[in-house]
């Protein structure tokens, strides 16, 4: 049975007066849009408005799948606590609102949950966008294509390799980071920076710590081509052996590390038994940990992929569902993939600091998951060889977001 997350949100300048909503409907796992919402309607109130965004994001949910179970995500405390059945509906305006909203799906596959306002942006943003067009005279139409392209931002120059290096295990290769600091950007709610190391306690205890290492550079590194689960399994190079000695006596200075996992594949087992030896630390191999199997694509450049599968380049850089040429693997099945695998390594080491030795896509996965950003967002990030990135896990279900891209090991 199929999962979805509705996010609604609606919004009224004057309360009453002009008023919209806005729905969308994610996938719980990839945070993809898969269908958004949004109108102008009239002069109403806040409530009546956010109650139509419930409605409206419902119908949508059954549209793409009548049989689907859906977990609703609203800032509006009312809604949420009358629509779960602990508040009482006594103003005449919301009984019919939430009956309808109540008879659109059963009420056992809908879960509700309430969330504050800026885990609502994308609703939220929807619900504007409507005010506006009706501000304007005018009815809010969905954009054609909602997501940017991937390229868009990337320099100048750097599309024929840039791209790549944001996705392709093994294709970014710059020393530059983003250092050591003790920036926290949550992916739920603020969290306070670590006094000291990785793992500090925190507001909600100590949380369960992934430090996530991309292996060492190999052979296929500095020439930027696409180096998955599916091509040569290529080992360190002795750039590459270089590099995870840098990082393991870096690791062993901090000695925060309680376990070590690596992917299955030789760049990283071989990074990752360095530190081990480090740390007199025994090493699990995960397959959930491997890079995307980048199919046909496998030890080319990203020009050379350019020029013999435009098309699929084309589509693979536009839509996480589609897949590299030859069978490769879409993102979002990475995602499915690396998700599970979080999932079932925080149950394995919970409320300790683990090391995951991996790959460029599963590392920035990890990442956008923790900051409920869209799919897109991997190709907005650079991860060099060899660099530390740290995600906090509490208890609450929130992730923190502690280290980016720290190649100060290599210095």
């Amino acid at each position: 049975m199929r999962e979805f997350v509705v996010e609604a949100d609606g919004g009224s300048r004057g309360n009453p007066g002009p008023a919209g909503y806005g729905a969308v409907v994610l996938d719980p796992v990839t945070g993809e849009a898969l269908a958004e919402a949004a109108e102008y309607i009239g002069v109403a109130t806040n409530n009546v408005a956010e109650y139509k965004g419930l409605i409206a994001g419902l119908r949508e949910a059954r549209r793409l799948d009548p049989d689907a179970t859906v977990r609703v995500r609203m800032d509006s405390k009312l809604v949420v606590e009358q629509m779960s059945g602990r508040w009482k509906i006594k103003h005449p305006d919301m009984k019919p609102l939430a009956a309808e909203a109540a008879r659109i799906l059963p009420a056992s596959r809908v879960t509700y949950e309430w969330i504050p306002r800026e885990r609502n942006k994308h609703a939220d943003r929807l619900a504007n966008e409507a005010m506006d067009a009706g501000r304007e005279g005018r009815q809010w139409e969905a954009p054609a294509a909602r997501v940017a392209s991937p390229l868009e931002g990337v320099p100048a120059g750097a599309a024929s390799g840039g791209a790549a290096s944001a996705s392709a295990g093994g294709t970014s290769d710059s020393g530059s980071g983003s250092g050591s600091g003790g920036v926290s950007v949550a992916g739920a709610s603020a969290r306070t920076a670590p006094s000291a190391g990785w793992g500090s306690a925190a507001d909600m205890g100590t949380p369960s710590t992934f430090v996530l290492l991309r292996h060492g550079e190999t052979a296929l590194t500095p020439e930027k081509r696409f180096s998955g689960s599916g091509g040569s399994d290529p080992v360190l190079s002795p750039a590459g052996r270089r590099q995870a000695d840098a990082v393991a006596a870096a690791l062993a200075a901090r000695g925060t590390v309680q376990s070590i996992v690596t992917s299955p594949l030789r760049r990283c087992r071989e990074t990752a038994q360095t530190v081990a030896e480090r740390l007199g630390l025994p090493v699990t191999v995960d397959e959930g940990l491997r890079e995307t199997d980048f199919g046909a694509w496998e030890g080319l450049t990203f020009a050379e992929v350019r020029e013999r599968h435009p098309d699929d380049l084309d589509a693979w850089l536009a839509s996480p569902k589609a897949a590299p040429t030859g069978g490769g693997e879409s993102f979002a099945t990475v995602a499915r993939r690396v998700a599970a695998t979080r999932e079932r390594l925080l149950a394995a080491h919970r409320g300790r600091t683990t090391l995951l030795v991996t790959h460029v896509t599963p590392i920035k996965t990890l990442v956008r998951l923790a900051l409920g950003a869209p799919p897109e967002a991997l190709f907005r990030m650079e991860l060099s060889a060899a660099s530390l990135s740290a995600v906090a896990y509490y208890a609450d279900g929130n992730a923190s977001l502690r280290l980016l891209n720290d190649t100060s090991a290599l210095r």
